[in-house]
């Protein structure tokens, strides 16, 4: 782009590959870091440098932890009994805030989607396999996204859990409060209807 130096256009480039960034915003985020005090531009590569080296996957639900083993999976405060599975770390974090749910998480890392070359031994599918060994897990919940890949990878697992003796259910899908109905897709009304309860 004419005026920038070749740095600043590699800078805005690195910026724009980050996941939800904008062209216009790399420019911000490009601009804000050349603005910034050498201080805070080193506090934030530490910071970044940081977590690269020191978190990693938990050994027991795969969510990231700084420890060997996530806080939750520590907490004796936690129903063992349940396991949501989620397919992203993020997942966790959006369940955490509702304060509702007080069981354990698996954190697949993907789902299965042979377009793109996933396979089910390229998620975390075996060590879900594994923690269910003990027979202290009574439920297992599919909380993957209501996508293609999302439900097939819900299939397949609940197809390897089920012979087990470990019950699978499937989060409930449906309207969104304050949707309108005319504006609804047929596989949300689909699975709304399926999902309906008595009130």
């Amino acid at each position: 782009m004419a005026g920038l130096t070749p740095s600043l256009e590699n800078l805005i480039d690195k910026f724009a590959k980050l996941p939800s960034v904008g062209r216009k915003s790399a420019q911000r985020l490009a601009f804000y870091m050349l603005d910034s005090s050498d201080e805070e531009v080193n506090s934030f590569i530490e910071s970044i440098l940081n977590a690269r080296s020191t978190v990693h996957r938990c050994n027991i639900c795969c969510n990231y932890t700084d420890d060997e083993v996530c806080t939750i999976c520590n907490s004796k405060e936690r129903d063992r009994s349940v396991i949501c599975v989620v397919e992203d770390p993020r997942d966790i974090i959006a369940f955490e805030r509702t304060h509702e749910y007080n069981g354990l998480y698996h954190v697949l890392h993907g789902v299965i989607s042979p377009m793109n070359d996933v396979n089910p031994e390229d998620i975390c599918i075996k060590e879900l396999i594994a923690r269910l060994s003990d027979n202290e897990v009574k439920e297992i919940i599919m909380a993957t996204n209501p996508t293609v890949e999302g439900e097939a990878t819900s299939m397949y697992i609940s197809k390897l859990i089920k012979p087990l003796g470990v019950n699978v259910s499937r989060l409930a899908y449906g309207m969104p409060v304050g949707a309108d109905l005319e504006f609804t897709d047929e596989y949300t009304l689909v699975r709304a209807m399926e999902g309906r309860k008595d009130i």
